[in-house]
C-alpha cells in the first residue's frame, strides 16, 4: 500500500500515558467484557509501547511493512511484541521465532503470509478503516499469522495500515475496550474460508472499521503532524512472497 500524504509521527508520551491507564483501570474493564482477558501485565505492556516506537520508526523511514521484499520486518514486529527485542536470533525469541517463520512462510497455510499479501491485493477497501479493520481480521481469524501474540502484533499493524493511510492511531481506552475486545472475541472463531466467515466477516469489518472511524483522535499525534481528510490509498498488485 502507498502512503498518501505526509509522514504522521506519534506521541509515544501520550500513548504510554493511555495504556497505562488502561492497566490500572483493567479490572474494571475485564469485568464488563463478554470475554475476561488476562490482566495487562508491565511485560506486556512495556512491549507494546516498544512496538508503537518501532512504528514510529518506520513513519520516519517511510518504510510499508506491506511492500514487497518487507516480510521479515512483520516477523520482527511480533519478535518485539513477544520478547522485547527486533533481534530474531536473541535467545528468548529463538524457539518461538523458529516456530513462527515455519507457518509464517508456509505457503499451503491460508493463513500465512503470501495469504495476507494476496489478502491485500484482493481487497482495494474503499476507506483506510475498512482496509485496516480487514487486516487485522486477516490476521486474528483462524489459522493465525503468527504462533503467538496475534492480538498485540494485530493491532499495531492495523495501526500502521491507518497512519499510512494518514490517519491517528487507535489507542486502547477504558471507553473504547469493551467495543474492541468482545468482536476481537469474536473474529478468533472464525476460520478462513468457512462458510461462517463468508457470512460473518463483512460485518465484523464494518463494525469494526466505524470504531476506528468513530474513536479518531490525533492527541496521539505528534504535533505537526496532521491526519489526512480522505483515508484513501492504493493497494498494491498481488504478489508471491
Amino acid at each position: 500500500m502507498e502512503r498518501i500524504q505526509s509522514t504522521l509521527r506519534l506521541d509515544l508520551s501520550a500513548i504510554e500515558a493511555a495504556l497505562r491507564k488502561v492497566q490500572r483501570d483493567f479490572a474494571h474493564i475485564n469485568a464488563d467484557l463478554t470475554s475476561r482477558r488476562d490482566p495487562l501485565g508491565e511485560e506486556v505492556l512495556n512491549n507494546l509501547i516498544a512496538g508503537y516506537a518501532f512504528l514510529d520508526r518506520l513513519q520516519e523511514a517511510d518504510i510499508d511493512l506491506f511492500a514487497i521484499g518487507n516480510s521479515a520486518l512483520l516477523l520482527k514486529l511480533n519478535c518485539l511484541v513477544l520478547c522485547g527485542s527486533t533481534d530474531t536470533e536473541a535467545q528468548s525469541c529463538k524457539p518461538h521465532f523458529i516456530e513462527t517463520e515455519r507457518r509464517f512462510y508456509d505457503d499451503s497455510n491460508p493463513g500465512g503470509v503470501r495469504s495476507l499479501m494476496n489478502y491485500l491485493a484482493d481487497h482495494p477497501e474503499p476507506s483506510v478503516w475498512r482496509r485496516a479493520a480487514g487486516v487485522y481480521i486477516q490476521i486474528l481469524s483462524e489459522p493465525q499469522l503468527f504462533f503467538e501474540g496475534n492480538h498485540r502484533t494485530g493491532t499495531l499493524l492495523m495501526n500502521h495500515v491507518l497512519l499510512r493511510g494518514g490517519k491517528p492511531p487507535f489507542i486502547l481506552t477504558e471507553k473504547n475496550a469493551k467495543d474492541y475486545f468482545d468482536p476481537s472475541s469474536l473474529v478468533k472463531g472464525f476460520r478462513k474460508r468457512s462458510f461462517r466467515a463468508f457470512l460473518d466477516i463483512p460485518r465484523m469489518q464494518t463494525r469494526l472499521a466505524n470504531l476506528l472511524q468513530n474513536t479518531e483522535d490525533p492527541r496521539y499525534l505528534l504535533n505537526g503532524s496532521q491526519p489526512d481528510a480522505a483515508g484513501l490509498s492504493n493497494v498494491g498488485r498481488r504478489t508471491n512472497l
